[in-house]
């Protein structure tokens, strides 16, 4: 359950009308259905009984208007405590980052921004294992990790997941479906990096083949962006993966990129800090990050 759907639910549950409660929360209306679609199934029961005329609000919806408006209440009185710190937040945030987080971050920043405008950012890159012992030394005070790493004395925040696209040639007869079976690729050539450098992106694909059917056949290693998806648009046809918000931001000719299923596989995004930081900038950033996977109407 997410804080958005809530809201979502709220306005709906106000205006009883879709069409204007998605106009006061300045999104389309097939957004404000399809989060109330996917909380209605959360939940096992139906919200509102929808005919073409009306919408009124089911007895679960009555019951859970008291307690979702409690939630948003509790969010506003966390985000008050916050905004009143600020002016404690004039250091730096040393933060690590990952590779294709697209506007993801740009989102995160500017989110930032607004609770701690007296805070720098300092984005530090560096291999996931560097970041993560800069973090439990003290050098960063957060970095930004896709997978699960458990490590001692370090706190993963889970703030977003990130649907993980297929590449491969927009020649390739696969490229005109709208969505592709997994277990349609299980001939083509799979470039990926070694998981000595990606483990948990290269654990997530393996397995979500293996839940399709099929070992995957390796060809040759992902090396840089640029290099492995020029090479799949005019090469030897082979495809590889890539996280959607890096994916939106790679309009590259010859190339297509196509959501999976059958397994969908999915990447959660964790906000890592040490064990007992409570750092008011540090909550501020925590946030932050949630706020930008809302702002993205994620899947």
């Amino acid at each position: 359950m997410e804080l958005r759907q809530l809201r979502y639910f709220l306005t709906v549950a106000e205006e009883l009308h879709f069409g204007r409660a998605a106009e006061r929360l300045h999104i389309g209306q097939p957004a404000v259905s399809q989060q109330l679609r996917r909380l209605e199934r959360e939940l096992g029961v139906s919200l509102f009984d929808r005919t073409t005329r009306t919408v009124t609000l089911t007895e679960a919806g009555k019951r859970l208007v008291p307690h979702a408006r409690a939630v948003i209440a509790a969010e506003t009185r966390a985000k008050e405590a916050i905004v009143g710190l600020r002016a404690e937040q004039a250091g730096t945030v040393r933060l690590g980052t990952s590779d294709g987080l697209g506007a993801r971050l740009d989102r995160l920043l500017a989110r930032f921004s607004h609770y701690c405008p007296a805070a720098q950012v300092e984005l530090v890159h560096a291999p996931t294992e560097q970041r993560l012992r800069a973090v439990r030394s003290g050098e960063l005070d957060a970095t930004l990790v896709r997978g699960k790493w458990d490590r001692p004395e370090l706190r993963l925040i889970p703030v977003w997941t990130d649907r993980v696209l297929a590449a491969l040639p927009a020649a390739h007869p696969l490229a005109l479906r709208g969505e592709i079976e997994i277990a349609a690729l299980a001939g083509l050539p799979l470039r990926l990096s070694p998981r000595t450098r990606n483990p948990a992106l290269y654990d997530l694909v393996v397995a979500s083949c293996r839940e399709a059917g099929f070992e995957p056949v390796f060809g040759k290693d992902f090396t840089t962006s640029q290099d492995t998806l020029a090479a799949i648009a005019f090469g030897k046809a082979a495809w590889t993966v890539f996280y959607e918000p890096h994916a939106r931001q790679l309009p590259v000719p010859g190339v297509v990129f196509r959501p999976l299923r059958n397994p969908a596989p999915v990447m959660p995004t964790y906000l890592v800090v040490r064990t007992g930081a409570e750092r008011p900038d540090l909550a501020a950033l925590a946030l932050a990050c949630r706020e930008s996977r809302e702002s993205a109407d994620e899947p």
